[in-house]
């Protein structure tokens, strides 16, 4: 089965370029409160989505879902669920949680109106999955390398696919039926871990969702909308060939330890520049 690919932008035609192609979500990002202050030094996207998007780019969509990515929860929270389900979410999103009521508390105010997924990025998360995942009523789970991999306070975000963490979390959400994924794509022949490793340990662990990172298709860097086109046309076919093509029984494992290998070599590369 394809992975569902997710991919972040609030540009119209971006949008109906990603759907045209085969993108699964179009993702809406209103997080802000306190990504600045944990993301300071990194080189991450930084929205500035708002709920218009959502009224603006859900109408023109015939295939592709409305994905909304809210604020932590707040004080704020309900009216921001409110308004964004109204304004067309297909599905809602909760970052950073830490605790097992901050998601119950969510999943009461959302009510079944949407979907819901988790965003999987704590280690306070990690920590009370059990709890969660027996409370149910969520639809799906999405493990956040980029935070998590901070929370933990290690260097390298693939660190947590190559010491098991990934594994450990997919087979506890896979165990209670739900699906899951984990972290972004980036086009194939890039990325510090090739992107071909990546999708091959989505395959390896059961996960079936994943974000296209900025590199996959960098609209900062390109503006023209033909050329977006011509690159998302490009890498789409690319990426869905490679899922058909590789060979899934003999090499995941062998794949699985050329990971942890390179994940290795770029830590100490890291650390041996600080």
């Amino acid at each position: 089965m394809a992975l569902k690919l997710m991919y972040i932008t609030n540009n119209s035609d971006v949008a109906l370029i990603a759907e045209k192609y085969g993108v699964d979500r179009i993702w809406i990002d209103l997080e802000t409160l306190g990504k600045e202050e944990r993301q300071h030094n990194m080189n991450t996207v930084k929205s500035k989505h708002s709920i218009e998007d959502i009224k603006r780019i859900k109408p023109l969509l015939t295939k592709s879902d409305m994905l909304v990515r809210i604020n932590p929860w707040n004080d704020n929270s309900e009216k921001e669920i409110n308004d964004v389900i109204a304004a067309g979410a297909d599905m809602i999103m909760l970052p950073m949680w830490k605790s097992a009521t901050e998601v119950s508390n969510f999943l009461k105010v959302v009510d079944s109106r949407c979907k819901t997924t988790l965003l999987l990025e704590t280690k306070e998360a990690a920590e009370c999955l059990d709890e969660v995942l027996a409370n149910g009523g969520m639809d799906e789970i999405h493990i956040g390398l980029n935070d998590l991999h901070l929370s933990y306070g290690m260097t390298f975000m693939f660190e947590l696919l190559a010491d098991g963490t990934v594994e450990r979390l997919t087979k506890k959400i896979k165990a209670k039926g739900l699906p899951c994924g984990f972290g972004g794509i980036a086009r194939l022949g890039e990325g510090d871990l090739p992107a071909e490793r990546v999708i091959m340990e989505h395959y390896r662990l059961g996960s079936t969702r994943a974000i296209l990172s900025r590199s996959f298709c960098n609209t900062d860097m390109t503006t023209d909308i033909e050329e977006i086109e011509n690159i998302f046309k490009k890498n789409m076919k690319d990426l869905r060939n490679f899922e058909i093509q590789m060979d899934k029984e003999t090499e995941f494992e062998k794949n699985h330890e050329e990971v942890k290998r390179i994940v290795q070599k770029i830590v100490e590369a890291k650390k041996g520049n600080k």
